[in-house]
């Protein structure tokens, strides 16, 4: 056999393991849709163009938070084939059970909140669409990708966000090629430190935008959907281990992306928007970006905004479903689901307030909603007698609690910085 022959047939195997594994991808790429929805833009431009590079580290941290996190949830759904809300479900009692789901769908509905403001400014910025009228599109359209989705055609849907999360990255990540950021100011944003109370906001608002509530819920389902077509079925620890394996590439990849463009907004802002007047909403944010840098930037900064809605809308009703099917038992239609959590938003759009402060204060809700998804998430996947053998190791366990505590300690320290007066 010649050498060729045999590198030739070393490699093959090498090259069957990377397909197998890239067959594996694609629910943490729907999932991480939570984390570049257009909460994060208003939270980390507001948070560049205001204090430059100073919470670049939030975001760092946030996302390796995110990472651990999401494979968590993965990793419920595969090895048990239920979700995190069916598990909570079997936990609580009644009364605590329809306690819980009330908090998750305060959570559900700040995020749709997020979604659909978000790209309802998107329309507004391309098309000069009246905010309500592009609150309804945005939830029309979001309905349309979710009727491709169902048990059997999993992937065709995660294709789908998969195309959006592309078109994101591109128009979040296309102005720092014209305005590239300093790399001293993104040095010194590594340092974690605070400049006081508002700032302490913004990184609960960040956090609250980059660690999702109801993509932890959701990942769970997400996964079990697309592994374990029958829950039921006993699956060999082999054939869960080489899923695990394939998860954590899964989750490694997409919440990877995410990160850079959550980073790359702050950038952006940080580098461009600084000490410009109107910056404080998304619309003066744009304006902005296109005198500094021109019509082509925004406009692709718009259609990433608007792609960052439809696909996180889409994300956010799945996970709704997913809740409230897992809580309460109870399935409703996905359009009159739809339907009723689309009427908050256009309510505060058609009232006036100012959608780039909802968008904010949804994503600071969405903080406070951090625990109570992430606190049971630890304890089961560190449930023996749940998951068996793939319970967390000591080390992520530890590294897990570290990430809650930090989550609750920010959310009590703003709590106290918001009702006590400061002298």
């Amino acid at each position: 056999m010649s050498r060729t022959t045999r590198d030739t047939a070393a490699r093959a195997p090498r090259r069957a393991a990377w397909r197998l594994a890239a067959g594996l991808l694609g629910p943490a790429f729907v999932a991480s849709i939570a984390y570049v929805d257009p909460g994060n833009v208003a939270a980390n431009l507001t948070a560049g163009a205001r204090y430059g590079y100073l919470l670049v580290w939030v975001l760092v941290i946030a996302d390796v938070m995110a990472m651990l996190i999401q494979y968590q949830s993965a990793k419920l759904g595969i090895v048990t084939g239920r979700t995190l809300p069916e598990l909570l479900s079997e936990r609580l009692k009644p009364r605590g059970r329809r306690l819980f789901w009330l908090q998750a769908e305060v959570v559900a509905l700040a995020t749709d909140l997020a979604e659909v403001v978000g790209g309802a400014i998107a329309l507004q910025l391309l098309f000069r669409v009246p905010l309500p009228v592009g609150a309804v599109i945005v939830g029309a359209v979001s309905l349309g990708i979710l009727a491709i989705q169902d048990h059997r055609t999993q992937q065709r849907f995660e294709l789908a966000i998969i195309g959006l999360l592309a078109v994101i990255t591109i128009g979040f990540l296309a102005g720092l090629i014209v305005s590239p950021p300093s790399p001293a100011g993104v040095a010194g944003g590594l340092v974690p430190h605070f400049e006081g109370p508002d700032t302490l906001l913004l990184a609960a608002s960040m956090l609250g935008a980059t660690v999702m509530p109801h993509a932890i819920y959701v990942h769970s389902a997400l996964s079990r959907d697309r592994h374990r077509a029958d829950p039921h079925t006993h699956v060999p620890a082999t054939a869960v281990a080489r899923l695990l394996r394939g998860t954590r590439l899964d989750v490694l990849i997409a919440l990877g992306i995410a990160g850079v463009v959550n980073v790359g907004m702050l950038l952006l802002a940080a580098s461009t928007l600084g000490g410009r007047g109107g910056t404080d909403t998304i619309e003066g944010a744009h304006a902005a970006i296109t005198s500094a840098l021109g019509p082509l930037v925004g406009t692709v900064f718009a259609v990433g905004l608007l792609a960052s809605g439809l696909a996180s809308s889409a994300v956010g009703s799945y996970a709704g479903a997913t809740i409230m099917d897992g809580l309460l038992q109870r399935r409703i239609p996905v359009v009159l689901r739809r339907a009723l959590t689309l009427v908050p938003s256009v309510l505060l759009l058609a009232l006036g307030v100012d959608p780039t402060l909802s968008l904010v204060v949804s994503q600071v809700v969405l903080s406070f909603g951090i625990p109570f998804a992430l606190v049971p998430l630890i304890r089961l996947t560190s449930e023996r007698r749940l998951v068996g053998a793939f319970a967390s190791s000591a080390l992520l366990k530890a590294a897990s609690w570290t990430s809650a505590g930090l989550v609750i300690a920010l959310n009590l320290t703003l709590l106290w910085l918001t009702f006590v007066p400061i002298a």
